[in-house]
């Protein structure tokens, strides 16, 4: 009896550890290569490091730098407007997608994994896509030309003043759908009941929608608005694929700042501090959110 005892009390406690036994690697590679480097980075926005990483303590001279620098103030100016009319693009047609969807409406199976296609591709594949789109040389503009609308111009691509909106378009474009599945399983998640009776006590549907269903829709609004927030201030590789942070520096965001004074202008300390400054960003976005969501489920 007592072996078998200690069999079945090896055999459980096997249980217990094998899985962090499997997972521990992976973790550790984690720990290593993200909250590591993370680490690093912040050691390394208080380094005068150049070209490679230096030990040489400068305090917060880094950071003094970064904020007088124009080069920064466009690459955040950019963002604000770029991040403000993504995140309220998206939500909107995500919004209306959904509301359209959860109509029952004939196809819908068909439908949907349409409107979320994009979202699979990347945003290099995005970026070059649309590039050539709006390239008014090979792209929409040559069409219409080609066609017979000879005064048709559509040159935002290369202008200046209207540069950084051709990024929203493309942003726009992938992520709308991944929203519109969000707000559907949210209104798929109302109770019927409750319009039912809201219906019956003489409700319209802009009564509905206005008093009702929106406002349960706000956990899904929140989530949106982290997710599209932190893909925004992370933005590089589609400003890259887009437009390259031009024309002059018409599309520069805070990312593409960052790689172009860590690794072409070797200033990796100034660098190093813009990287933190984004990581401040999200983590101030995320935080908030995580303590939200968790708070709520105790």
């Amino acid at each position: 009896m007592a072996e078998a005892a200690t069999d079945v009390d090896m055999r459980t406690r096997l249980q217990e550890w094998l899985p962090r036994l499997v997972l521990s690697p992976s973790l550790a590679l984690v720990l290593f290569f993200v909250y590591g480097f993370i680490l690093f980075t912040i050691y390394l926005s208080f380094t005068d490091s150049r070209i490679l990483p230096s030990f040489g303590m400068v305090g917060w001279e880094n950071y003094s730098k970064l904020f007088r620098l124009r080069h920064w103030e466009i690459a955040v100016t950019n963002l604000a407007i770029f991040a403000t009319l993504y995140i309220v693009i998206c939500s909107l047609i995500g919004l209306l997608l959904a509301i359209l969807l959860d109509q029952k409406i004939r196809g819908e199976g068909f439908i949907r994994p349409i409107f979320l296609y994009p979202m699979a591709l990347s945003f290099i594949v995005t970026g070059t896509a649309w590039k050539w789109m709006l390239d008014p040389g090979i792209g929409l503009e040559n069409t219409m030309h080609l066609w017979g609308w000879e005064s048709f111009a559509f040159d935002w691509i290369k202008n200046r003043d209207f540069a950084i909106y051709t990024v929203v378009l493309a942003a726009v474009w992938q992520s709308s759908g991944f929203t519109m599945a969000m707000f559907l399983a949210g209104l798929r998640g109302i109770d019927n009941e409750i319009l039912k009776a809201a219906q019956m006590d003489g409700a319209s549907t802009w009564q509905l929608y206005r008093r009702i269903i929106i406002p349960q829709l706000r956990p899904a609004f929140l989530s949106a608005f982290v997710i599209l927030s932190h893909l925004a201030i992370k933005s590089y590789d589609l400003v890259i694929a887009l437009t390259g942070g031009g024309p002059g520096r018409a599309t520069e965001l805070p990312a593409t700042f960052m790689y172009s004074y860590t690794f072409s202008r070797n200033q990796m300390g100034i660098g190093a501090s813009s990287a933190v400054i984004m990581l401040m960003t999200i983590a101030a976005i995320m935080v908030p959110y995580l303590y939200a969501e968790l708070k709520e489920r105790k």
